[in-house]
Parts: structure tokens; sequence; C-alpha cells
């Protein structure tokens, strides 16, 4: 296979250490892949750094990120700029994760989240600025009252984007029934309340799964589905929701199986996707090298996967799913006492 280009953003904060620690991994795998580094987002030149960062993307085939707190300026361009629509995280169980509940085994699905619109527009403003459009509340039948000091945010649904995610889950839906999954996809929104944008989404979703009659199709109100992804969620299969509900269920899902430390995502487009993981920059730890690497481990075999690297990607979650089953060498937040680069250590031995 042909050399593949990835762009390596380490990001902010202690996150960098999790994006080398992966690095290393790739590298021991022997994977023909060309790595275009950036320096952590302390050492980002404000412009400088983030218009060379954006040709590097333009001209790769993927891109490895790390977690920002607002220093690596990028993350807009990966996600708006390359057209990410879907952000995809797995929420999957392997033995040795510090899982909270009883009986974690066997829980594997993936949360599919429209990644480009809803509230993270960031359309907000004051509210007097509604004043001049008479807004009547279906609620309160009644105007909008713009007098009082507030502020307003609006929620964006379109049609466009809703079919596009809905047939990206049915399509993964449909791909991992071919290798033993149920087929099934799921719904959800507060389209009880929403009746017009998250009711619009769930319809949207709803006419593009009756495209696919070879898979499942059911739909819950989210507040119903936060408690399926604690008390149910091995019936869940393949997930689709809007952008901010993704966001925070997707958190939440995470520590249904043992943290944050934990939990991958891709995010794809028609033509580009990138990977990084759920957590953040961990700020609170900078320095002192304890942090766990999995989740951008895990985010970069995703990575090897869609680069097409099949074998390397199944050693490399292979040999992660060895380390934790023999439990001997886990970082601090999985009851352990590894440091990151022990842990990395480890996995590279269980290659």
């Amino acid at each position: 296979m042909a050399n593949r280009r990835v762009v390596v953003l380490p990001g902010d904060d202690e996150a960098p250490q999790t994006v080398y620690a992966a690095l290393e991994v790739i590298r021991a795998l022997g994977a023909a892949v060309e790595f275009v580094e950036f320096p952590p987002g302390e050492q980002w030149i404000r412009g400088e750094t983030d218009k060379a960062a954006r040709a590097a993307i333009d001209t790769s085939d993927s891109t490895l990120f790390g977690s920002t707190s607002g220093k690596t300026t990028s993350i807009n361009y990966l996600r708006w700029g390359k057209q990410t629509f879907a952000n995809v995280r797995p929420c999957r169980y392997m033995p040795g994760f510090k899982s909270p509940l009883a009986r974690p085994d066997g829980i594997d699905y993936v949360i599919v989240r429209e990644n480009l619109e809803d509230l993270y527009l960031g359309l907000e403003g004051p509210l007097e600025a509604l004043a001049p459009l008479h807004l009547q509340s279906r609620i309160l039948r009644a105007e909008l009252d713009t007098s009082e000091r507030g502020i307003f945010a609006i929620k964006v649904i379109t049609e466009k984007k809703s079919r596009q995610i809905a047939r990206f889950a049915c399509e993964l839906a449909r791909k991992r029934k071919a290798q033993g999954y149920p087929g099934k996809v799921t719904c959800t929104s507060k389209y009880n309340m929403l009746r017009q944008s998250d009711g619009f989404f769930r319809q949207i979703v709803e006419e593009t799964a009756a495209g696919y009659p070879d898979i499942t199709y059911e739909q819950f109100i989210v507040d119903d589905f936060a408690r399926r992804i604690v008390q149910s969620a091995h019936s869940l299969d393949v997930v689709v929701m809007p952008n901010l509900y993704g966001d925070i269920l997707s958190d939440a899902a995470a520590g249904t199986i043992g943290g944050l430390g934990l939990a991958p995502s891709g995010c794809y487009g028609d033509g580009y996707a990138y990977f990084e993981s759920v957590h953040g920059t961990a700020p609170d730890i900078k320095g002192m090298g304890v942090i766990n690497p999995t989740a951008t481990m895990l985010s970069a075999v995703m990575m090897l996967e869609y680069l097409g690297f099949v074998e390397e990607s199944r050693r490399f979650e292979q040999a992660i799913r060895k380390v934790y089953g023999d439990g001997r060498t886990l970082t601090v937040d999985q009851g352990g006492t590894a440091r990151t680069a022990e842990f990395t250590r480890a996995v590279i031995a269980n290659l």
C-alpha cells in the first residue's frame, strides 16, 4: 500500500502526550504512514501556524488530533472547513475497563452525532433583537416577551444534513450487521417538546431508515434514551442524534464503560476524516505523565482502518485489549499505577 499522509495536531495542555503515545504504537506497527507534525497549541503562532496547518490538512489523507482548550485553532477548519458531518463515537467495553456497572460485558454500540449544525452554529444574541419578529410561543400561546434582559440561541436543523447523517447511520448499521451486530438504528431527540426542530430531525431519520428494509429502526425521546444507555445499553447498536445531544450523551456513555479516558471518536465527511479522543485537554495533570492514552490510541485504531490499514488496526486494538485483560499495567484512572509511557510500552509489547 502506498504511504498515507497524516497531519498530527497534538493539541493543548496534557493532550499531546496521548497523541505521542499513539504515534509510538503506529510506528512500531510499521504502517506506511508519513506524519506531518505540528507543535502543541501553546507553541502556535497565531495566524501563521494555523495557515500552515490548513495547507497541510488539504494535502493529507487524515488528521490525528489531540484536544484543544482554544490554543490549537485548526479544529474548526477540520470540522466545518472539511465538512466532516458525522461524529462517530463508539462505546465498547473491554474486560479490564473500570466500569461502574455491575454487568458491562457486551456493551458495544456507536453514537453517530450530527456534527455541523443544531445549536453549535453559535447563533446567539440579545433577546431584544428578536422584538421585530413578534414570535409566538406554541407553549405559552402568546407573543415572546423580549423586554426582559436575556439571550437567545438559534437551533438549526436542515433536511439536507439530517438526511445525510441518517444515511450515514443506516450504512454503518448495515456494515455492522455484516459483522454480526444486530443491524439496528436508534434515533433520539426531544421530538415530543421541540416538535418542529427535533421532530423534523426524527421525521427525516425515519423516512431515510425506511429505505433500508434490511435494518431495524426504533426511536426514543432523548430523556428516556439517557436512561437506556445506563439500564439497557446492551440492546443498542447504532444511535443517531442531533449535535448537542450527541456531545452530551456520548460522555455519559463513556462513563458507563469506565470513563472518558477510554472514549475514541472519528469525524467523517464525504472526502475527509479526522480522529480525536472524546476527552478534553486535562490541564489538571499537565506535565505529570499519568494521562491515559487509550482514547487517543483507539481513535488512531479507527484512523488506521479508515486509511486502509485494516490488519494494523486490528493488531493495535487487540494489543490494547490484551493490556487491559492482563490488568498489570493500567493507568491511575483505571485503578492501576502505570504512567503513560509504561502503558504505551505494554501496548507495543503486545502487538
